[in-house]
């Protein structure tokens, strides 16, 4: 249990620190979305630019199965490195933009 409370800690740390340098405006809202009881960690844009919807999941992050599953990434940051700095071991992260055997950080 002290691994997933690590865990959950982490992700959120590294997640708002994201989107804390993201800004909303009159038009597009920054949404960040911390599912602590189903594990799941969004950052997202949702607004109008002109006559264009944005609705935009930045960053996607679960935990399942004591792994944390990187989703979405559409930063040039690399939230997988960051949370290894942490302490979270390479093993328990996990590419979910990729095919499974293939997905092992």
């Amino acid at each position: 249990m002290e691994k997933l409370a690590q865990y959950h800690q982490y992700v959120q740390t590294s997640i708002t620190r994201y989107a804390e340098d993201d800004v909303s405006d009159d038009e597009v809202e920054v949404q960040l979305i911390l599912d602590t009881e189903r594990d799941h960690y969004q950052w997202m844009n949702v607004g109008w630019e002109h006559l264009t919807r944005i609705y935009r999941s930045i960053i996607h992050i679960d935990i399942k199965e004591e792994k944390i599953w990187l989703q979405q990434n559409l930063t040039d940051q690399n939230p997988a490195e960051e949370l290894v700095e942490m302490g979270v071991p390479r093993e328990d992260i996990i590419f979910g933009l990729q095919p499974l055997q293939t997905a092992v950080y």
